[in-house]
């Protein structure tokens, strides 16, 4: 059972854990209105924030922070003070804040990796997952290099969507186009998912919870329980941890308006088993 009519006295739906990765904060294309508004539907026991919550990159070039940003930030703080635990996973776009790891104030923990263990008993490794992204690693101007070519892309995006909203057609996401049908784009999603499942396994876990790629998944990888949050600033997901241990996949969706019917119209992705 998922507890979908579980609300608390305001309205919220309450869940365990729930997991958001990539928002990056600080860029013109983060969905920082809609990732506040999921946030205010759901009280957790546990918030993980999976790395790239914070685009230093993109903050060292231009200062762009808007209130919608500042918004996101209250909320987290909010719920931290609320009770819910957060937990900071470092990625590579914040990576500013990796030398302050295991730095614990109040109710939030900052931390490289963490380790969660769901209702049903099975550990995950969380983490961001650049630290398996050979590019990222070994090559780190190329690294940047992709980050222009993914900013290039969002701008044609956002270009190419003003047209197609005046025709009457619905959103279209350019880099998911290119994420799909390119071979080697294709090729380093599958590597990248190998090489986390190859990790769980010297772990000894069951499971991963990750962001880096922009790539919403729920899938078994050689064995291991792949989860891969996605994003706030396209696709607009999230993963959920219902009280039975099951994982589920939240995606924002413009209507319908309450957090029980959100979850029962938008995309939701059963755990693997």
């Amino acid at each position: 059972m998922t507890h979908a009519e579980d609300f608390s006295a305001v309205g919220k739906q309450r869940v365990r854990t729930i997991w958001i990765s990539d928002v990056h904060l600080g860029t013109r294309d983060c969905q920082a209105e809609k990732l506040a508004g999921f946030l205010k539907e759901y009280e957790c026991d546990q918030l993980y924030l999976v790395g790239d919550i914070i685009d230093g990159w993109r903050l060292r070039k231009s200062m762009y922070w808007p209130q919608s940003h500042t918004n996101v930030i209250r909320r987290i703080l909010t719920m931290s003070k609320r009770g819910t635990r957060v937990v900071y996973v470092t990625g590579n776009h914040d990576e500013f804040l990796r030398r302050y790891a295991t730095l614990n104030i109040g109710n939030i923990l900052l931390v490289d990796e963490a380790e969660h263990v769901t209702a049903d008993g099975r550990r995950l490794l969380v983490i961001h997952g650049d630290q398996f992204d050979v590019i990222t690693r070994c090559h780190r101007w190329l690294a940047f290099l992709g980050d222009h070519a993914y900013e290039l892309s969002l701008r044609l995006n956002r270009w190419l969507n003003y047209w197609r909203a005046r025709c009457g057609y619905g959103y279209w996401s350019l880099s998911g186009y290119l994420k799909h049908r390119v071979k080697k784009a294709v090729n380093f999603i599958s590597d990248f998912e190998d090489a986390l499942a190859h990790e769980c396994r010297k772990r000894d876990m069951q499971g991963v919870i990750c962001g880096h790629i922009h790539h919403a998944e729920i899938r078994e990888v050689n064995g291991i329980d792949y989860h891969n949050c996605g994003d706030w600033v396209e696709s607009c997901t999230a993963l959920i941890e219902h009280w039975d241990g099951s994982i589920s996949q939240y995606r924002w969706a413009e209507a319908p308006a309450t957090a029980a019917e959100r979850l029962e119209g938008v995309e939701k992705v059963p755990d693997a088993v």
